[in-house]
């Protein structure tokens, strides 16, 4: 890895296993961690083999290996070689001893247990590569294996891909045992005096029985508000102890590290013959399920993944009836697939769900002449619209956003009255309430201002902000801490005008907001915030080729993420989830994380799981 800084060039073998972000990252912990380890011990410097000669001088020794000149200091000035020998100061030859080349070996026990999941496990990742170098440049063999999986299956000869990868997967909830210390000792053939034995993990290993005589490297999580280090300490058998503090990466490289460092993981892809091939997708109104309509009429409600190593979850199927179709979708607030169809013979609407504070049983029906005309034709003629449903005054009241972008309720037996919203560009349901883009005065359009707000389950609690752009329509909204309980407002992104793009982290706080502009050609589909901590969102685009996807931000860089197999003729960025989700001309449907920068789900033409 060429890009490596000088200063970790002798960890370059085991950090090219890492993309670069990462190994510059878990580098600098590796480099500290090995300066406190110390190199290995040189063979002239242990007792024991076949004795050859002297190779220098040290403090302790037998008299018949005292300097000539201690012994003329005994003769000259008695009372300072008195002196010398009470405080250890005589000097004395030290002896060197043949020993075989080979057989050396360092070996590194990992504590896998409740204590050490977590961060604590990425400074065993960077102990791990110290280590490797640290037995490579003296030749010395080096093993290691995790203290509560079996020997038998284990050790590990050498840090890599694969051997990493099963070492991420052993964590357990049981602490290690002084049975399988002793089990490693046995199978590894330590003795009673090691040489270069490492116990890793917290610091009551060293109460184990069968610990005596081994070093330990003790990992500990600083608890405090706003800190993110881990306390190392390092204790060898034969030396002072250590102390180091090291400061975790990012939280993204972090989650990286622990989960797949290597992007080795990939979605598979999943096929089910028992559903038809997928027609439409979007993201539900609250962004954590995809919605996907087929072409044998059915609708489903998927779950997507978060991590490539994560299992598809089954999806939600909803087939309708005979002579229904299939004319909104969406995921109820109180849970569940909420579906509306149209039955032609009959010139109904159906509400498919079971409906919170309602006695009319699972279902619902509307006449055809109750419907406002815009939502009569959207629904009758139209594509798939977007389903949603709210709780107010504890009974949960079926919405829809027809092609128009007018926002209806839909109540049975009644004529509905008129739209809740008009000119609606965007909408996200989180924690309650209904995050809203629509225009201040849809009756004077040419006028009118984009404003957001919020409908809430108490009228009163609502709130509607004037946007500081003109608006041309598109939207989007973006995902946040669910921690921040204290931002009103979700971040947003607003179209000002073609290639120009208002947009904010804070959707209530209009002084809070940067423009970006996207070249012509280009085609935005949602907003990233990803890091989390990013200071400001930046636009998901698609390029002309209608294949790649970009990230751009306020400085104008623009980032590739990823490319699709095929031209992309559906997309969309959830607004509750770091995820991108796609479908190409070739019916092939794909979830893509930002957070691993990899594809978490990905359905074959046919069906998805």
């Amino acid at each position: 890895m060429s890009d490596l800084p000088e200063s970790l060039r002798p960890w370059a073998a085991q950090l090219s296993l890492f993309p670069e972000d990462l190994a510059l990252s878990l580098g600098a912990h590796v480099a500290r961690l090995a300066a406190a380890l110390g190199p290995m011990r040189a063979r002239n410097e242990m007792t024991g083999g076949e004795p050859q000669g002297y190779d220098g001088l040290t403090r302790r020794g037998s008299p018949e290996r005292l300097l000539m000149s201690e012994w003329l200091m005994a003769l000259e000035a008695p009372d300072e070689f008195v002196r010398r020998a009470a405080f250890g100061e005589q000097a004395f030859l030290r002896p060197a001893f043949r020993q075989p080349q080979g057989g050396r070996r360092t070996v590194a026990l990992l504590d896998a247990g409740p204590d050490q999941l977590g961060a604590p496990r990425i400074a065993h990742m960077a102990l791990l590569v110290a280590l490797a170098r640290r037995a490579e440049s003296v030749g010395a063999a080096f093993a290691w294996g995790v203290l509560q999986s079996p020997p038998r299956k284990q050790p590990f000869s050498s840090v890599d891909a694969a051997s990493i990868g099963q070492w991420l997967k052993a964590g357990t909830a049981a602490p290690p045992l002084p049975a399988q210390l002793t089990a490693w000792r046995e199978t590894l053939e330590l003795g009673r005096a090691p040489e270069d034995v490492w116990l890793v993990g917290s610091a009551r290993l060293a109460r184990l029985s069968g610990a005596e005589g081994l070093s330990l490297v003790a990992v500990d999580e600083v608890v405090a508000p706003g800190v993110r280090r881990l306390s190392v300490e390092v204790r060898p058998a034969s030396r002072p102890p250590r102390q180091v503090v090291l400061e975790l990466p990012s939280a993204p490289q972090c989650v990286r590290l622990l989960r797949d460092p290597f992007v080795t993981a990939v979605a598979a892809p999943v096929r089910d013959t028992r559903t038809s091939p997928v027609h439409s997708i979007h993201f539900s109104a609250d962004g954590l399920r995809l919605l996907m309509t087929h072409a044998n009429g059915a609708a489903s409600a998927q779950v997507l993944p978060q991590s490539p190593r994560d299992t598809v979850p089954r999806p939600k199927r909803f087939h309708p009836p005979p002579g229904e179709r299939v004319v909104a979708l969406g995921w109820r607030r109180s849970g569940g697939l909420l579906v509306v169809t149209w039955h032609g013979e009959k010139r109904v609407l159906c509400v498919h769900g079971p409906l919170r504070g309602h006695s009319t049983g699972r279902d619902s029906t509307i006449l055809l002449s109750a419907l406002p005309e815009t939502l009569r034709s959207s629904l009758v003629l139209g594509a798939p619209l977007l389903a949603l449903s709210m709780v107010r005054e504890g009974r949960e009241v079926p919405l829809v956003l027809d092609s128009s972008r007018s926002l209806h309720q839909l109540a049975s037996g009644e004529r509905l009255a008129a739209p809740l919203r008009q000119g609606v560009s965007a909408l996200l349901e989180r924690r309650g309430g209904l995050f809203f883009v629509d225009r201040d005065r849809w009756e004077d359009r040419a006028t009118s201002a984009p404003r957001t707000g919020c409908i809430t389950p108490k009228t009163f609690d609502g709130w509607s902000r004037t946007l500081p752009v003109e608006g041309t329509g598109a939207a989007f909204f973006g995902h946040m801490r669910d921690s921040s309980r204290h931002t009103p407002g979700p971040p947003l992104a607003i179209r000002h005008k073609p290639g120009q793009w208002w947009v904010t982290r804070d959707s209530n706080d209009e002084q809070k907001g940067e423009w970006v502009s996207v070249a012509s050609g280009l085609s935005v589909v949602g907003l990233c915030c990803w890091p989390v901590d990013t200071p400001l969102p930046g636009l998901v685009v698609l390029g002309e080729d209608q294949r790649t996807f970009y990230r751009v931000t306020g400085d104008g860089a623009s980032e590739l993420l990823v490319t699709a197999s095929a031209r992309v003729t559906s997309s969309g960025v959830s607004p509750a989830l770091p995820l991108l989700a796609w479908m190409t001309d070739k019916g092939e449907v794909c979830a893509w994380s930002f957070q691993h920068r990899a594809l978490v789900y990905r359905a074959t033409p046919g069906g998805t799981t």
